[in-house]
């Protein structure tokens, strides 16, 4: 018999709220260790280790960041910034030493590859962090201008600015957003398509219910906030910086 999930790690997971105001405090250097170690001790498909990790602590970079993210202030007042970096210019070294050519990076599979490697990571950097009483909230706004971000960071070729964390001591514990039900996110033995859109209704009726109840007077329904984003390619510079560090989708 499977041991169940611990009591401690299941709090953890299941009770995940984005952090967006922090401690002026440190984070002491052995616990950003142990937190860098859990992600690097992850998982990544055929052990590539097509990921690497940029930690900034410097104000005046993380300020930069902040700027670069679309003006996200917790970004300059978390005392950490972690950017989680798709690296096919570590494997291309590997692949040379064994007298080969990488050719990956020209494929559509590589960069699942790369990104899925590094959600793992970016997962068990949460979750790390959350254990060890920090606060996190994980930055996708580093892609809006993904050449600044590789220009700051000093990224080589067949490199590629994923997603971000900050992460602190919470100044205020956050409210945990409500989720679309359950039974839209697990579909046992095949996927189920009946009643979602029922569900979407009732999400919405919820979320509007839970924006009035922590004061957001901007805060939309799911379903008008995803058509926001979702009815155009929002971070449009993401191609072509891509390509530009050496990555193609022709294979």
């Amino acid at each position: 018999m499977n041991a169940p999930l611990s009591t401690t790690l299941h709090d953890t997971l299941s009770q995940h709220a984005s952090t967006r105001a922090y401690r002026d405090a440190a984070v002491p250097t052995p616990v950003l260790d142990r937190i860098i170690e859990a992600g690097w001790r992850g998982p990544t498909s055929i052990n590539g280790q097509q990921v690497s990790l940029v930690v900034v602590q410097d104000p005046t970079r993380r300020a930069e960041i902040a700027k670069i993210a679309g003006g996200q202030p917790w970004i300059a007042q978390a005392p950490v910034f972690i950017t989680v970096v798709m690296d096919f210019s570590k494997t291309a070294l590997g692949v040379e030493v064994a007298g080969k050519q990488q050719v990956i990076h020209d494929s559509i599979e590589g960069t699942m590859v790369g990104a899925v490697d590094a959600g793992i990571t970016l997962g068990r950097l949460m979750a790390a962090a959350q254990a060890e009483g920090l606060g996190v909230v994980p930055i996708g706004g580093i892609r809006r201008d993904p050449q600044a971000m590789i220009k700051l960071l000093n990224l080589p070729p067949l490199t590629f600015p994923l997603v971000g964390l900050a992460l602190g001591y919470p100044a205020t514990a956050a409210p945990r957003k409500p989720r679309l039900p359950l039974s839209t996110f697990r579909h046992d033995e095949r996927y189920q398509a009946e009643g979602i859109a029922e569900a979407i209704t009732d999400y919405d009726r919820e979320l509007l219910d839970y924006w009035q109840s922590i004061g957001r007077t901007d805060g939309l329904p799911w379903s008008q906030n995803i058509a926001q984003y979702y009815q155009s390619v929002y971070f449009p510079e993401v191609a072509p910086a891509m390509r530009a560090q050496g990555f193609s989708f022709e294979r």
